[in-house]
Formats: structure tokens, C-alpha cells, sequence
């Protein structure tokens, strides 16, 4: 068991259950033309100032964010482009094409509410099992996802081959 979830079990024990933990839900969906990112609050907790990344560096399938018609990526490309929440890349308004990491900040993602943006996403596989242009949930583990706010130390979860990750968080006041 983390670190975190055990901490987290611990209080939760002590306490009788009275403390609310920040817990975001990731997920990376497949789609065509778009692939799409979403950060969901499930918690009862309002959280204010997040910074995210996101990091295809050691996923599987080789990823990379395809931004451009020319560059590494194959076929079909699409931009960042923010789709629900207010959030915005914390260097400029673009994805470079091929990279591997992007990093965002968040204003706020309230309890129970969702922050998330779409982008092209490709494998560079010799040999993948949707073809270059479509990530299948494999191809997306050992991705990760990293979160930070307020003055808590970051948290970096991987992805499932489900495409999915969940960020255990300390308590906060719900």
C-alpha cells in the first residue's frame, strides 16, 4: 500500500471518518480526431491553484502529443485545446509537436467537477496494436500524471492500461 493511501487510512481511523480526502480521477480517452484528458474531482473538496502534468515519456507505446501536419506524428493532428474547466498551459498557448510532457494550471476544479482538454496523441510503435494514430489502453501505461497544489509535496500516479489514474490526496476541509 502507498505511502499516501496508508496515511490516508490512518486519519481517516483516528479521526471517525470526519475528514475529506482530494482525490482526482485521470483519464486518457481514445477518440478520433481528438484524444481527450479529464481530471475529475471526486472528492468534497473545492481545490484552488492545481498544476498538472502529464508525462508519455515512459508509457508503453512510446507516446507523443501530435500538434502539427508535419513533425513525428502520423496522419491526423490536433492542437491543445481546452475543452471543459479553466485551465491553460503554464508555458505558452502550444504543444510543441512530438512531446512528450505538457503542464497545465488550474484556477479551480470544485467537488465532484471536471477540468479537461483535448490534443492529438500517437504511439511510435513499429508495430502497435490500433495503428499509430489510435491509442489503445496499453499503449498509454507507464505514462503519468502528476498534481500538485496548495502546499502539498506533488503526487505522480501512472496510467492503467485502461487509460485511467487516480491521485490519492491528503485531507482537506470540505
Amino acid at each position: 500500500m502507498s505511502n499516501i493511501l496508508l496515511s490516508a487510512v490512518l486519519l481517516v481511523m483516528l479521526c471517525g471518518g470526519e475528514y475529506a480526502y482530494a482525490n482526482i480521477e485521470v483519464k486518457f480517452l481514445e477518440g478520433a480526431p481528438k484524444d481527450k484528458f479529464v481530471f475529475k474531482n471526486t472528492s468534497k473538496c473545492n481545490l484552488q491553484n492545481v498544476v498538472l502534468k502529464v508525462d508519455l515519456s515512459n508509457s508503453k507505446g512510446g507516446l507523443i502529443f501530435d500538434t502539427t501536419a508535419t513533425g513525428q506524428g502520423v496522419e491526423v493532428f490536433q492542437p491543445f485545446e481546452v475543452t471543459e474547466g479553466d485551465l491553460a498551459l503554464t508555458s505558452s498557448g502550444k504543444v510543441k509537436d512530438g512531446a512528450k510532457h505538457l503542464s497545465l494550471n488550474v484556477k479551480s476544479i470544485n467537488a465532484k467537477q471536471s477540468v479537461s482538454f483535448t490534443i492529438d496523441v500517437d504511439d511510435t510503435l513499429e508495430r502497435s496494436e490500433l495503428g499509430n494514430i489510435r491509442v489503445s489502453g496499453n499503449e498509454i501505461t507507464g505514462a503519468t500524471v502528476d498534481i500538485k497544489f496548495d502546499s502539498e509535496e506533488p503526487t505522480t500516479v501512472a496510467f492503467n492500461n485502461q487509460g485511467k489514474a487516480l491521485i490519492l490526496m491528503p485531507q482537506c476541509d470540505a
